[in-house]
């Protein structure tokens, strides 16, 4: 039989999980510096399967606007190139020796605009996850049986003080990244 507490706690992951997943989300957003958590979501043609770019180079970030990426494996350059290229990034990688180098363009105002659209739209995700997670909970908390209605007001009081809180974590990263992306 599970208890207030156990439901209280899974809502507490469920919700502390859509904040990350939106945290994550949002890194990969491209703004005005150089973060290698933008080519985390790119996916290189090594020895004949898609695998992160991560797992075939070196992502590191030595200029503001300048990525790298040190290919593990010499012969895979090309593809890391291609791979970065083809992604939705609109990135130009040119190769040099054995390194890929990723000039980030500055970003237009429309694209920016653009962008924080995108993370709103984000953010929205993280907090209709968040939302669930409460509603889940309390509809769980009307089922049990053997407690009183003062422990479940309780409860409920407590699930909505969880969301409040992850709300207001999902807020504060979105206003972080506006900034990041308005930033000139």
């Amino acid at each position: 039989m599970t208890t207030i507490p156990e439901l209280t706690k899974h809502a507490r992951e469920a919700m502390h999980k859509a904040v990350e997943s939106t945290k994550r989300e949002l890194a990969g957003i491209r703004s005005g510096k150089a973060n290698t958590a933008l080519l985390d979501l790119v996916r290189v043609e090594a020895y004949g399967t898609p695998v992160p770019l991560s797992q075939v180079g070196l992502v590191s970030a030595p200029e503001p606007r300048l990525l790298t990426v040190q290919p593990f494996d010499k012969s895979l350059a090309p593809a890391i190139e291609k791979a970065i290229r083809d992604s939705d990034l609109g990135l130009n990688p040119a190769t040099q020796g054995n390194l890929v180098r990723v000039p980030l363009p500055p970003l237009s105002q429309e694209r920016r605009k653009e962008l924080v659209k995108v993370v709103h739209k984000l953010a929205e995700e993280g907090r209709i996850a968040v939302r669930h997670a409460r509603t889940e909970t309390i509809g769980k908390f009307k089922k049990l049986e053997h407690t009183s209605e003062d422990d479940e007001k309780r409860a409920e009081k407590d699930v909505q003080k969880l969301h409040d809180e992850h709300v207001k974590q999902i807020d504060q990263l979105v206003h972080a990244k506006e900034a990041e992306i308005m930033e000139v």
